[in-house]
């Protein structure tokens, strides 16, 4: 996969996720403005890229305030004369449970996950038509966002709207020939070591220790294994797919489902309280109810 001559923007790049995109965005030959808000983490991840043989620049501007946003994509212009890929990693994490929960860790959770994406989804997007269009969104989300998350208030809120950001922005920038896909990633990395039962891989993904087959198989790897579908969605060759939201992790890839209608009935004169409690309870909506139970990472045991 050939990105020579593009530019990207990786948000939240110093560590992890991020950094394993930045990387394989370089190696493939684009320019890329590694954003992290610890600008030495950030520097350390350029100068490897550099040592490789490729291109890139730090930049340390906290992600969420319109301010940030346009930083990033200010250092890419200026840096390399124009932007092509956004990738909207930053995030943080403030685990409570509901009961336990404070504002202030809602909000900063919510801040940079959520209104990072918005605004720096929304700078990207102007630079892109001031190009001409042809841009490259890449937004990035969480199965806790899809699926329940026990103890993650914020981070589940933040990342299932990223994905609805994802099938608005699509529709919206269609015409432009924007992409605007989300992934959904499942890695072994520092966030991952604080589900039950998962430090242990953790740390031997840190040692560059293989794996085991069995957990690959289940769709947990590296942070390496992920980073080859946000180049792919980078490329040229992705130009046709949009509006996605698309896992990865060890040896799997998937595509999530949009939300849908799962059944539907009519009554003459609508439905009445006990007109419905007689369809759930036995009646025509008996079984139709969706799994909501919390749920980890493919091939990790489930979280309590």
């Amino acid at each position: 996969m050939d990105l020579s001559g593009k530019v990207a923007v990786v948000t939240g790049a110093g560590r992890g996720l991020g950094r394993a995109y930045a990387q394989a965005l370089a190696r493939a030959g684009a320019a890329v403005v590694v954003n992290d808000l610890d600008l030495e983490v950030a520097q350390e991840v350029v100068a490897e890229i550099v040592a490789a043989g490729g291109s890139a620049v730090a930049e340390g501007s906290a992600m969420g305030s319109t301010e940030g946003a346009d930083a990033v994509v200010g250092k890419a212009v200026a840096e390399f004369g124009r932007l092509d890929v956004m990738v909207t990693n930053a995030g943080v994490l403030r685990d409570r449970t509901l009961l336990k929960m404070a504002d202030e860790d809602f909000d900063v959770v919510v801040q940079t996950h959520l209104r990072g994406t918005f605004t720096c989804g929304r700078a990207a997007a102007r630079q892109f038509k001031e190009q001409g269009g042809n841009g490259r969104l890449i937004l990035i989300g969480s199965p806790a966002g899809q699926r329940a998350s026990f103890g993650q208030t914020g981070y589940t809120a933040s990342k299932a709207g990223i994905i609805g950001l994802v099938r608005t922005w699509a529709a919206e920038l269609e015409r432009s020939g924007t992409t605007v896909n989300g992934v959904i990633p499942v890695a072994l990395t520092r966030m991952a070591a604080t589900i039950p039962g998962m430090a242990e891989l953790v740390e031997l993904a840190d040692r560059g220790e293989p794996i085991p087959a069995d957990v690959r198989q289940g769709g947990l790897g590296t942070a390496d294994d992920v980073a080859g579908l946000v180049v792919f969605l980078a490329s040229d060759a992705a130009a046709g797919i949009t509006g996605q939201a698309i896992g990865a992790g060890g040896d799997r890839i998937a595509i999530w489902s949009h939300p849908k209608e799962v059944a539907a009935e009519l009554r003459d004169g609508g439905w009445d309280a006990d007109a419905l409690a007689e369809a759930f309870s036995g009646g025509v909506f008996s079984g139709q109810l969706q799994e909501w139970r919390s749920t980890t990472a493919p091939g990790a045991p489930a979280s309590k």
